[in-house]
């Protein structure tokens, strides 16, 4: 394939060869030509007078959004002097602004470098030091944490990059780019307080609407679809933003909604499309609010894993079935899930067509069915780290191993067990600690809950749990470990409960239990 990059900063530092995954192309819809611009493609169908993003009271057609990512694209390399694969570093809230900065980045053959909105100068540091970006495009609301060294533009309605885009007509040539060429830095969340840079081509963009969206979410011109994660993190840009856009339909873009106002939100715009957490569904039953969800079409849920009693809550109040899906930023979205029928609550799932998983041994080889052991997934995308000395970590034996504890039925469904590392061993027993959460939230009283291990002389370890109670209840350590006596295996209960406020979780809502794990230490 013709790299269209004169920079050739990310082809340098992509991993070699023989340290990626096994890509596989199973299905004839991923088979793509040698040269593709991912932003022509998803732009490209739909009539322009077709609503495309609203939000920001901002409202877009799909003619609207074409010619701004256009105009964004001529400013980037007419004005700023932008040439293929520099890397834009984009920070901002979801807002349709940001759309056409992406869009226009990719159209111009730039790498877009899409950072956290509540990202502060430390952070961004870092990022800039991995990505070493040539510009950034940043809403006016967010400049002040940007690094002061970086060429800086400022976007969002007449603001400077707005101003530029005036002066240019919607005219431009999209850059031909090829397939594999980087088309996104995208960064992992930090859940273990280092975040690792991840490199997506091209093809990998369409990719994960040709599998999760297109046979399992089955998106549709006609669907309105919002959410809750940001743009920045990959859940979030190819639910709210790629998914649609290559189904031609239309995207709700919400900034930082609670949820009891997030399930108000989609009654009175009319959503049918929902992509959140399992903490928000939970939230949104507790507020009683679920009936604000009843015209909803598909409710997505990912980030965490979903518990089959908020999964049986929901469908109780409003008889959706809620598709829950394991992704990663290293594979850029879902590979495991399951709609409507195929749905077993309290599994994850079974592989995304176009993807395989299976569960392996630390040396490559199947366990059997009903063994637990190390997820691993091979499919149209897959890890290369931005250089570092993790590849070897998440790439083995031609496997992506996902860092993530499951068992597999003889039906080919997934179930989660725990990450590899919240396996919580205590006097000799292997617990999980999403099961003994899951038990803890089907008390009325939880709201929010995790689950550590604290190091025991005696015992090894003893299960620790932080929970979050509805506002209103009393804390009850007593009350709460004989629930989970009651739900599960009795050895397994939290014999340190302690009550919080909040968990600790990052920006795109996911917990992070190291933080969790030092606190838990101070028990000992």
């Amino acid at each position: 394939m013709a790299s269209a990059h004169t920079d050739p900063f990310c082809h340098d530092h992509l991993p070699p060869r023989d340290q990626w995954p096994e890509l596989v192309f199973d299905l004839p819809e991923l088979h793509y030509p040698e040269q593709l611009n991912a932003a022509r493609e998803l732009l490209a169908g739909p009539p322009d007078d077709r609503p495309c993003v609203r939000g920001s009271d901002i409202a877009w057609t799909y003619g609207e959004l074409r010619s701004r990512a256009a105009r964004v694209a001529a400013v980037l390399t007419e004005d700023l002097g932008l040439v293929p694969g520099n890397r834009v570093l984009l920070r901002g809230p979801n807002e349709p602004w940001q759309v056409a900065c992406w869009l226009g980045v990719l159209l111009a053959g730039g790498v877009a470098v899409a950072t956290m909105p509540m990202l502060r100068r430390s952070e961004l540091d870092t990022i800039r030091d991995l990505a070493k970006p040539a510009l950034a495009l940043v809403h006016h609301g967010f400049l002040d944490e940007v690094p002061r060294d970086l060429r800086t533009v400022a976007y969002g309605t007449d603001a400077e990059l707005a101003v530029l885009c005036q002066t240019h007509d919607d005219a431009f040539t999209p850059v031909d780019t090829a397939a594999d060429d980087v088309a996104m830095l995208a960064f992992t969340s930090g859940t273990t307080g280092r975040p690792k840079a991840t490199m997506h081509f091209h093809r990998d963009v369409l990719a994960i609407a040709d599998t999760f969206s297109r046979h399992v979410v089955d998106i549709r011109p006609s669907d309105v679809v919002t959410g809750t994660p940001p743009i920045a993190f990959t859940f979030g840009l190819g639910g709210l933003v790629v998914f649609p856009l290559r189904a031609g339909a239309c995207m709700l873009l919400l900034d930082r909604v609670t949820p009891p106002r997030l399930a108000d939100a989609v009654a009175e715009h009319g959503a049918t499309v929902l992509f959140t957490a399992p903490t928000a569904y939970r939230s949104i039953l507790a507020a009683g609010k679920a009936d604000r969800l009843a015209g909803m079409r598909r409710l997505v849920s990912a980030g965490e894993t979903l518990p089959a009693s908020v999964w049986h809550a929901m469908h109780d109040a409003t008889g959706l079935r809620i598709i829950d899906g394991i992704g990663s930023t290293e594979m850029l979205h879902v590979f495991i899930s399951a709609a409507d029928d195929d749905i077993r609550p309290g599994t994850t799932g079974r592989a995304v067509p176009g993807y395989r998983a299976a569960v392996l041994d630390d040396d490559g080889r199947p366990v059997p069915d009903g063994t637990p052991g190390n997820l691993a997934v091979q499919g149209p995308t897959g890890c290369r780290y931005l250089d570092g000395d993790r590849q070897g970590n998440y790439v083995r034996h031609g496997w992506n191993f996902t860092g993530d504890t499951y068992v597999r039925d003889a039906d080919g469904y997934f179930t989660y067990l725990a990450r590899s590392d919240d396996m919580i061993v205590s006097s000799g027993y292997n617990i999980s600690g999403p099961e003994v959460e899951q038990a803890l939230v089907g008390h009325a009283d939880v709201l929010d809950c995790a689950v550590v291990a604290t190091p025991d002389e005696e015992r090894g370890a003893l299960v620790t749990a932080y929970v979050v109670l509805r506002e209103g209840a009393t804390p009850d350590a007593a009350a709460l470990q004989d629930h989970v006596k009651q739900t599960i295996a009795p050895y397994k209960y939290p014999r340190i409960v302690e009550f919080v406020d909040a968990l600790p979780r990052t920006s795109t809502g996911k917990l992070q239990r190291f933080v969790l794990r030092e606190r838990a230490a101070g028990h000992r």
